[in-house]
This record gives C-alpha cells, structure tokens and sequence, in this order.
C-alpha cells in the first residue's frame, strides 16, 4: 500500500466531497471512491437501515444492490450489522466466503452463490430511526488486507463528515422551499378570503390535522389550486 499516494488521493477526494452539490452526487463520489483507494476493492455502495427496511445508496454495480436485499431479507451480514451497532464494532470483515460463518449462517452462503468472495462494512452514521454503513466488495477471496481495512475506514470517516453535511444542507434547502411555500399559500388565502397572516396560518394547520395531510401538501394544493377546495 503507498500510503503517501493514498494521502493524497484521500485529499482530493475531501476537497470533492466539500464541492458536490447534491446528496446523491456526495454518495456517488464516496462509492466510486472506495473503489479507486481501497485495494481489492471491486463495488461499493451505502446500505441505509430505516428500521428493519434496507436502502441501497449509490451501488457502484448489481451485485452491492443484491447483497443489500439479501441482507435486509436475512436481517443478517456484515454491513447489516454495521448499519445497526450504536456501540462497539464499526468494522465488519469477510475474508472468503468459501468457508463457514458461524456469525453470519444464513447470509455467507447466499452471498457466496451471488459471486461475493470477501467484503467489509463501516459504520458512516447512526441517528435515532436511520443507521448507514459503506459496504466494499470483492469477487475473490482475501482481497482485503489490514490495509484496506485501514483504508476503508480512513475513507469511511471521511465519507461520514461529507455525508453528514450533505444531508444537513439538502435538509436546510427543504426547510427554506416549506416555508416559502406556505408563505405563499397563506397570501392566497388572506387576499381570498381577507384573513390575517395568522388566521391563514390557522386555516391550513386545522386543515391538515383534520384531514391527515402533512402541512406541505395542504400549501402546496392550495398554491396549485387557488383555495383548499
């Protein structure tokens, strides 16, 4: 492993990371990544948990979408565990699939018959209802090394910053589209109907509790429509 190289494109990458200008562009940089520095590495992709349900992010190929499904179906594997551990391990490592797993009976196996010889999963983030991890992938068998394990989660901690802030700004932008949406529904329905700011605001908070629809949805109706009918 050249280290000094892998510094280096580690670099490159952080700056890229901080430049992306979507969630999606940010996953894809992170994935595609993993398989230019990490060696052995053949796909990446990031396996978000929503409860007991999977989210493939990113696949860098067919067989990270199909190992994720078959993990979600098993609710067993490595990066399952790792998308799910708030606490201890962060790394999770399947040196050959040609052998038995006591940790992972069901899983190894299949995954084994999918084409995967090796792989590994890093925790990236963990919040109250979603936990993600970077999963990496090879076809044969001790592909990765100490090293790639170190450089993956070199790269994983890295990734986990990036993503972190991606979200964060993709949440803000939402936050700041809602508000200038409901803003414009309530200038609707005040020159309507000859309301306050804060009886228009009113009418579209009863109107979404009464009929189970999220505050957006009620703006961004009465925005389309001209009134809540």
């Amino acid at each position: 492993m050249d280290w000094a190289r892998f510094a280096q494109q580690l670099a490159a990458m952080a700056r890229d990371l901080l430049a992306q200008d979507s969630v999606d562009s940010t996953l894809s940089r992170i994935t595609g990544s993993a398989v230019d520095l990490v060696e052995g590495c053949e796909a990446a992709g990031i396996l978000v948990l929503h409860g007991g349900k999977v989210q493939t992010l990113a696949p860098t190929g067919r067989l990270v979408v199909d190992s994720d499904r078959l993990q979600e179906r098993l609710s067993e594997g490595p990066c399952f565990d790792a998308a799910r551990t708030k606490e201890g391990e962060r790394v999770f490592r399947i040196r050959d699939f040609g052998q038995e797993q006591p940790r992972w009976p069901a899983y190894a196996p299949a995954a084994h018959r999918l084409g995967i010889g090796s792989m590994m999963g890093f925790l990236l983030y963990t919040e109250d209802e979603e936990l993600g991890a970077l999963n990496i992938y090879s076809r044969s068998p001790g592909a990765f090394t100490e090293a790639s394990e170190l450089a993956g989660w070199l790269l994983a901690s890295h990734a986990a910053v990036a993503f972190s802030s991606a979200r964060t700004h993709a949440q803000m932008e939402r936050a700041v589209a809602t508000r200038h949406l409901i803003g414009e529904a309530m200038g609707i329905l005040m020159g309507s109907h000859r309301l306050t700011e804060e009886q228009a605001f009113d009418v579209l908070r009863r109107y979404s509790q009464e009929n189970n629809i999220k505050l957006y949805e009620v703006a961004r109706r009465v925005c389309e429509q001209g009134s809540l009918g």
